[in-house]
């Protein structure tokens, strides 16, 4: 299964000035994935800036307000790739009201970097985007002590970081962490090895991303297939194909497999798997293909088919983490679209259960009310049966969004625990 290997996304996260976006600037910098011209053109704007360095931060700050700022406001994706792997890195803001950007940039990550300032150790922001991760099932977590330049490459305080981060997070749902200590501006360890840690002998940043083991993050036992549209050629050739295209969930798929299609629960087997390249014997995910079916069945966009043996659970309430992303605050009385998949029905907030207070991991029970940033879990009610596995199982088919009916916002993200 090389190739679901080959792409690895990684989500950034720190308090602010951790140095994110340095970090992000001296990897594609040190691994060669900048053009020339994107080079000088930093240049010359450190320079203007009177800095004696080159500013590596400026590939990243994308938009002019945040260059003028020198803040990140939003989520940047940068893609880069070695001859080892290729990377999608979502570089997220570290200000408090952004958490809602860190969630949407970690939601489909394999990994997450945690910055730390070696000056300041472990501070609330490290706590808040540790718990996001492990709430959003990041597989894997690394700790990069960044900033080792201003504090004498101390082993010490590398060593006081590394054993307060792994005392918090024992309390946390997270099972592969790894600690780098590095300077982003001087670019110790980050793409090569430091003459400066002489004490560290583990690997660089980038030789942890392209070696770290991800084709197990992927669940292939749970056959799951959301269809997103149909296919119906309508041509000479392929005048009675009918054929249901989207992207695998989970699970492995194989001509024959004999398959159930939810909510209906009509039952058939799998005749074919086809891409744009040709048929397949065998198809898992993350892959995009069309499946026929033996027997002529009704199937419709938001349907899910299985193996016949292995069903996700079906039902109208559901019990979720909600992460609030609107500045308008949760209405209970409203009606929200959930989309889950290639889902969509209408849902209500039945009962707000907790919030999550990030800063000790405490739940308040006292407080109903859903602000901008806020974590909770809540019970919702849906006007019909959604089809779905606990987030922890599988985090495609357990997540969901919630959009405002009227404006059409996305107000929430949300992971379904049962």
């Amino acid at each position: 299964m090389k190739h679901t290997t080959e792409l690895l996304r990684f989500t950034t996260a720190g308090s602010v000035d951790d140095g994110k976006s340095t970090l992000i600037g001296r990897l594609l910098y040190d691994s060669k994935s900048i053009f020339e011209d994107q080079i000088a053109a930093i240049k010359q704007s450190s320079e203007r800036k009177g800095l004696a360095h080159i500013d590596l931060s400026l590939l990243t700050d994308g938009l002019r307000s945040e260059r003028e700022q020198g803040i990140t406001i939003d989520v940047a994706y940068r893609y880069f790739a070695t001859p080892k792997r290729k990377f999608i890195i979502a570089d997220t803001p570290g200000h408090i009201q952004y958490t809602r950007n860190m969630v949407t940039g970690a939601s489909t990550a394999n990994l997450a970097l945690i910055l730390v300032d070696a000056r300041n150790g472990i501070v609330e922001q490290t706590r808040r985007h540790s718990y996001i991760a492990s709430l959003l099932q990041i597989p894997h977590i690394i700790v990069c002590v960044n900033k080792m330049d201003l504090v004498d490459y101390s082993e010490e305080v590398f060593d006081s970081i590394v054993d307060s981060y792994t005392e918090f997070a024992s309390k946390l749902d997270i099972n592969d962490i790894r600690y780098i200590p590095i300077s982003a501006l001087a670019g110790d360890n980050v793409v090569n090895h430091s003459e400066n840690t002489k004490w560290y002998h583990g690997a660089t940043l980038l030789h942890t991303l392209e070696t770290i083991h991800i084709g197990s993050d992927y669940n292939h036992i749970d056959a799951r297939f959301p269809v997103q549209t149909i296919i119906r050629p309508h041509s000479t050739e392929y005048h009675d194909y009918r054929g249901y295209a989207g992207r695998i969930a989970g699970g492995i798929f194989r001509p024959g497999d004999k398959v159930t299609v939810l909510p209906s629960g009509l039952s058939s087997a799998i005749k074919s798997i086809d891409t744009f390249n040709g048929r397949l014997e065998e198809a898992f995910s993350p892959m995009s293909v069309s499946i026929t079916l033996e027997d002529d069945i009704d199937v419709s966009r938001g349907d899910m088919i299985v193996k016949e043996n292995n069903v996700p659970e079906m039902s109208q309430d559901l019990d979720v983490m909600l992460c609030w992303f609107n500045a308008k605050k949760a209405n209970t009385a409203a009606k929200y679209y959930l989309r889950q998949s290639t889902r969509e029905v209408r849902t209500v907030i039945k009962e707000v259960v907790y919030k999550m207070d990030i800063n000790n991991l405490q739940r308040v029970e006292d407080d109903k009310e859903i602000k901008m940033n806020d974590i909770v879990r809540v019970r919702l009610r849906t006007t019909q049966p959604v089809v779905f596995d606990a987030y922890r199982k599988n985090r495609s088919t357990g997540s969901i969004i919630l959009v405002d009916e009227t404006t059409n916002e996305t107000v929430a993200a949300g992971m379904i625990i049962k």
